[in-house]
């Protein structure tokens, strides 16, 4: 194989994983409450990136701690939205709306940096806006449900702006660590407050927990961490939109998902939208992005 395109397909592999995760996540969300699900999934990150992060942790300065428990902040609330939303619609529309961050990334720059925004982009939410109307109308599917996992789209175009801003400065195991501990942390709270304090009962369950803590979470933040240090920002965001697809394919292979002719137009107008942004999102990225020493 040759190496340069060993980073990519990795990635690939990583936006596989990803997509297929929401299955085992409904499934788990049916036996075991949601935020205790979510404080155990970050908790299993944290303690698997432990020795990663060690060593970068103690040279840390207090910018960093503070760039992490912000990105964090914003990772908590897309978790929290999406895998809300999860429990009331369906994986497909779930994966495709997950997506949207790349639209709204440019968007957002503009708001906080008053970044500008290329025409392409504006092309790409009004296609967004038009699948998300297609897709809320499929069977088993819940408007409800899509506006949380919209929100969570919101909250990770905020955490993806951070982190463009804030990791060319630290070490990204570090922040990641942090990422992950911040979140577990506000998901105790939460689950604490709302009673759902209780130990992960059956295979179902664990195996949620493994596939989303491991290889979701540490390791594929890891690998993607990995390839970002590798690959343009361009190559890397296109690679991200394949989360939504795959996101599809395991919804209807495994859980008999039927989209209809409505939901797969809105599959393939979002998919548009997404694809078409992504050169602007990067742009934008690359610009609020400050150059290294």
């Amino acid at each position: 194989m040759p190496r340069t395109r060993a980073p990519i397909l990795a990635l690939v592999a990583v936006t596989a994983i990803w997509g297929y995760t929401f299955v085992p996540v409904q499934k788990a969300l049916d036996a075991y409450p949601l935020f205790a699900f979510l404080a155990v999934r970050f908790a299993i990150s944290g303690l698997v990136l432990t020795p990663f992060a060690w060593a970068p942790l103690r040279s840390l300065p207090r910018a960093g701690w503070a760039a992490g428990v912000l990105a964090g902040g914003f990772l908590a609330a897309a978790y929290g939205f999406q895998t809300a939303g999860l429990e009331l619609t369906t994986v497909s529309s779930t994966g495709f709306i997950t997506g949207l961050y790349v639209v709204f990334t440019p968007i957002l720059a503009l708001v906080l940096f008053r970044t500008p925004v290329p025409a392409a982009a504006w092309v790409g939410v009004a296609l967004a806006l038009v699948g998300l109307a297609l897709i809320s109308g499929v069977p088993g599917g819940s408007v409800v449900g899509n506006v949380l996992v919209l929100a969570n789209a919101v909250a990770q175009s905020f955490q993806i702006v951070a982190m463009e801003r804030f990791a060319p400065r630290y070490d990204a195991r570090a922040l990641t660590f942090i990422q992950m501990s911040v979140s577990c942390a506000a998901f105790v709270v939460i689950a604490v407050a709302a009673g759902q304090v209780q130990v992960p009962d059956g295979a179902q369950t664990w195996y949620a927990l493994v596939v989303t803590g491991v290889f979701a979470g540490a390791l594929g933040y890891l690998v993607a961490t990995w390839v970002q240090s590798r690959e343009t920002a361009a190559r890397t965001a296109l690679v991200f939109t394949l989360e939504a697809p795959f996101a599809a394919f395991f919804g209807v292979l495994l859980l008999s998902e039927s989209l209809g002719w409505a939901g797969w137009a809105g599959c393939a107008v979002m998919l548009a939208g997404i694809v078409l942004s992504e050169p602007a999102a990067a742009g934008v990225l690359r610009r609020l992005v400050p150059a290294r020493p």
